[in-house]
């Protein structure tokens, strides 16, 4: 792949890893898992434990396991053709999925804000 290809497929390939990131640790349809995750995440007996139910509830450390599972179904790497070029391609992946989830939040939250200033406005 040329460089070019590469860098599109980077920025490509990281609107889903955001999408499924951002779907599982916020929205509605995972709120029992979430909610489960995060009393064991609380609750949890050892530091292991608490960790591995922290992950499912944190956006920014649940995009890395994504991007490992899109990373084995693409067969994507950045740069090099080797195991290095996974690598890179797995943190540049997380790091571009995560700018694309922190702008989707500040959007829903300055829509939340309109909405707030309308009802408060009537």
């Amino acid at each position: 792949m040329s460089i070019q290809q590469e860098i599109m497929w980077l920025f490509l390939l990281s609107i889903p890893i955001a999408c499924v990131a951002w779907t599982v640790t916020h929205e509605e349809v995972f709120r029992e898992p979430r909610e489960y995750c995060i009393k064991r995440s609380i609750n949890g007996k050892s530091i292991l434990v608490r960790k591995f139910f922290y992950l499912f509830t944190c956006e920014y450390c649940f995009s890395h396991y994504v991007t490992v599972i899109f990373i084995f179904l693409t067969d994507f790497h950045l740069l090099v053709d080797d195991w290095r070029g996974y690598i890179i391609a797995c943190f540049a992946l997380v790091w571009i999925a995560n700018i694309y989830m922190s702008l989707f939040g500040l959007i829903r939250q300055d829509i939340s804000k309109e909405k707030a200033e309308i009802v408060i406005g009537k």
